[in-house]
């Protein structure tokens, strides 16, 4: 049985059902998302940024001051000069039009007095939560000085709720909380999904590993219609049903992992499609030499082959799977899509779910990174969420930190 249910509670705070006369005044300390891709202290794709303007926004159009914090990369508690959010915040003045004060710290002395004489309308942007590593460990000392000289705390950082970091969860311990708009809207869609139960109801999963997708699929097995497997997750399976597939990214030791995974979904009645053929290459470039295999007519592969694509028959399969869905989920490519050689099924796969006029939502990285890549029109998805590891544990049914925290709040 699905074990979505521990998400469903509808007691979570909202920052869209309190009365505006309330927040009237406040202070409010925001958790976003501005882990945006950067080159050389550029900002590559800021629609991470976007995707917090609208909480943000209405806080300031409710007279409230708002201070934001945010962390980017992987500083691993230490300060790294090339990741303090310098460049975010002069990004973020130029979108909201009005001035964003950027301070070097977290906490101490000069950021306390900085919250104190915040004004409504003011933006005041911390430095890197990471850059401590008091973060990570969610030591609550470090929490309750982020939330000092605050009124309430707003949590609009999806991508980051599965994480019970001190700037995620530890904050709500000191501070009435509540999620952010963009937060409630993937709360509101994922959920809608184990809700509404709009069949046929598909799931296509892809990517590397089955460790990150394996409790996907046992929670999907009673509810969705077909799960389509591609990308090297498909290899573990292959591998498991007693095919060679030669130098091809593959976990051996999830074999049986694999194997149980395919049994159940027989005593679930869910249908559980592999890629029928494939695109193979001995060496992964934009000028690699392929050809296509047939796994069901028993072609093999030659040594120091893999497997990084689906192959057209395939391609058709799971498309018309897709076409005749009314719930579609996408998390994880088909292929190694980055090189055009092996492109095509992610492409087509992408371009069938477009074409898809019910309930489709992508999640994860790269499948939005294709999103962009291959110029599909955003708007024609139910849903794109901003939290790849998040979503993935939301659809498993797990806890999240950063979103069961809110349920213990006060009131403001």
């Amino acid at each position: 049985m699905s074990n979505i249910s521990i998400n469903m509670d509808e007691s979570y705070r909202r920052l869209s059902q309190n009365d505006s006369q309330l927040l009237q005044g406040k202070k409010a300390l925001v958790r976003v998302d501005f882990n945006v891709p950067m080159t050389n202290g550029k900002i590559d794709d800021d629609s991470r940024i976007k995707g917090a303007l609208p909480t943000i926004q209405y806080l300031l159009d409710n007279n409230c001051a708002v201070v934001i914090l945010s962390h980017l990369g992987r500083p691993k508690g230490k300060v790294v000069e090339s990741l303090r959010l310098d460049p975010i915040a002069q990004r973020l003045e130029e979108l909201l039009g009005r001035t964003v004060k950027k301070m070097n710290a977290c906490i101490g002395e000069e950021i306390q007095n900085a919250k104190k004489s915040l004004t409504s309308g003011e933006v005041l942007l911390l430095e890197n939560t990471r850059f401590y590593s008091e973060e990570t460990h969610n030591i609550a000392s470090f929490s309750r000085e982020l939330a000092e000289n605050m009124d309430f705390f707003v949590q609009d950082a999806f991508g980051c709720v599965h994480r019970a970091h001190a700037s995620v969860e530890g904050v709500t311990h000191f501070l009435p909380s509540m999620m952010g708009l963009l937060v409630e809207k993937e709360f509101e869609a994922l959920k809608g999904v184990f809700i509404n139960r709009k069949k046929p109801l598909t799931l296509l999963i892809g990517g590397a590993k089955i460790d990150t997708k394996i409790g996907v699929i046992r929670n999907f097995l009673p509810i969705a219609d077909t799960i389509l497997i591609g990308g090297g997750l498909a290899n573990t399976f292959f591998n498991a049903k007693g095919y060679d597939v030669k130098d091809s990214l593959v976990e051996i030791d999830k074999a049986s992992t694999a194997l149980s995974i395919l049994q159940d979904a027989g005593e679930e009645a869910c249908q559980i499609l592999l890629p029928r053929d494939f695109v193979v290459a001995k060496d992964i470039s934009d000028t690699a030499e392929t050809r296509v295999l047939n796994r069901k007519n028993g072609d093999l592969m030659n040594d120091g082959e893999k497997i990084l694509d689906i192959g057209p028959e395939t391609i058709q399969q799971f498309s018309e799977v897709i076409a005749n869905s009314q719930t579609v989920i996408w998390n994880g490519p088909a292929g190694l899509f980055e090189f055009s050689p092996f492109a095509n099924g992610t492409k087509e796969l992408g371009k069938a779910i477009e074409d898809n006029n019910n309930t489709t939502i992508v999640g994860g990285g790269d499948s939005v990174d294709a999103i962009n890549r291959f110029g599909f029109d955003e708007t024609k998805f139910s849903h794109i969420s901003t939290g790849g590891g998040a979503m993935l544990e939301f659809l498993e049914g797990k806890m999240l930190p950063g979103i069961s925290a809110l349920k213990k709040s006060h009131e403001l």
